[in-house]
């Protein structure tokens, strides 16, 4: 596929969800300069639109969003080429999201359109076996055409421990659950999170500072929750808009920066990025700049770059990151990539990143 070095593989959404995408491509990512040069296609697989990769083995995964769902592991040559390992049905619908849990063990896996969380067990190489379980979900709220039922659009393991917070952008719930590392078996407890009515939960950010900060995809906002209380819960501490722009707005993606002072959201519809300072007790906008394309899907934070994959204008944009502002800068025209939906950083060679 090309010389070694360090690259960004890229999800897509391929025809059978309406893109124009192949399966996952793969894009060489230069350390000093930041920019990125298109390598090729690295396998051809459906609508691969959200990838993860094993904490100690040179497996990557890949959902196959689609109406009976399923999940692929692939694995990664040092220069990059992808070798398919194994397909396991997720008995579910449209899987959008998954992540490995602690210990690297378990494969979690969320069912977006029929709301359910499915667990692989992962061998030894990190291959994942059939379901050892299938948690459905339950509830609704006041946005009829997007709320009528359950639908899980991420799991989030905490990276010490059993325990997983399940978003569902259908019932307004952060639900956590806890993982059983020997049978590979989920128990839901009660909401870790209840937002307001509408809100429709996306995607959620563990900052290093002990808060939550979670982008609700139908209100439009950014919120901050913190623990407190016996039960558990998580209460919220504020919220923001995630957009200035007139009009909708429906954020994809949150990130943060390594030094945790700054908040990136991705704005679909707006079609901008929104850089927030993050003091620990409350999120304020700095700016908010054009993402140089349409419908920022995803995006990925490394070191003083930022970038953002436009799924419907298909492109991926290359961000500098002012070190004292935090606001992004474009860096030269997009890179092209059909339908873009997440980005991946791997560093062949090492085991963690």
């Amino acid at each position: 596929m090309g010389a070694h070095g360090e690259f960004l593989f890229v999800g897509c959404y391929t025809g059978e969800s309406g893109g124009e995408g192949e399966g996952i491509a793969l894009l060489r990512r230069d350390p000093a300069t930041g920019d990125l040069t298109r390598l090729g296609l690295a396998v051809t697989t459906a609508s691969p639109s959200f990838l993860a990769r094993h904490p100690t083995r040179p497996v990557l995964y890949a959902v196959n969003e689609l109406h009976a769902g399923s999940v692929t592991a692939f694995a990664v040559a040092e220069d990059g080429d992808l070798t398919p390992l194994a397909v396991q049905s997720t008995g579910g619908r449209h899987p959008c999201h998954l992540a490995v849990a602690a210990g690297g063990r378990h494969l979690l896996v969320a069912n977006y359109d029929s709301g359910s969380v499915a667990v692989h067990p992962l061998d030894a190489d990190g291959v994942p076996g059939p379901r050892c379980d299938l948690l459905d979900l339950a509830g609704s709220g006041p946005v009829a055409d997007r709320q009528e039922g359950p639908h899980v659009h991420m799991v989030s393991p905490d990276p010490h421990g059993p325990d997983v917070l399940v978003t569902d952008l259908g019932s307004d719930r952060v639900w956590r659950c806890r993982l059983d590392p020997a049978s590979g078996r989920l128990t839901l407890g009660g909401p870790a999170v209840v937002t307001a009515p509408g809100t429709g939960p996306r995607h959620l950010l563990r900052a290093a500072d002990g808060a939550l900060l979670l982008v609700g995809e139908l209100r439009g906002d950014l919120a901050w929750y913190r623990p407190g209380g016996q039960d558990g819960a998580l209460h919220r501490e504020g919220d923001i808009a995630a957009s200035t722009t007139l009009g909708k707005n429906h954020p994809s993606e949150l990130a943060a920066g390594r030094d945790g002072r700054f908040v990136y959201v991705a704005n679909r519809g707006p079609d901008t990025i929104s850089t927030f300072a993050w003091d620990g007790a409350a999120a304020v906008l700095v700016a908010e700049v054009p993402t140089g394309g349409s419908w920022p899907r995803h995006l990925a934070l490394i070191a003083d770059h930022l970038y953002v994959a436009n799924e419907r204008s298909h492109s991926v944009t290359v961000f500098r990151l002012d070190p004292d502002s935090g606001i992004p800068r474009q860096q030269g025209d997009p890179v092209g990539e059909a339908s873009p939906t997440c980005l991946l950083r791997w560093l062949p060679g090492q085991v963690s990143l």
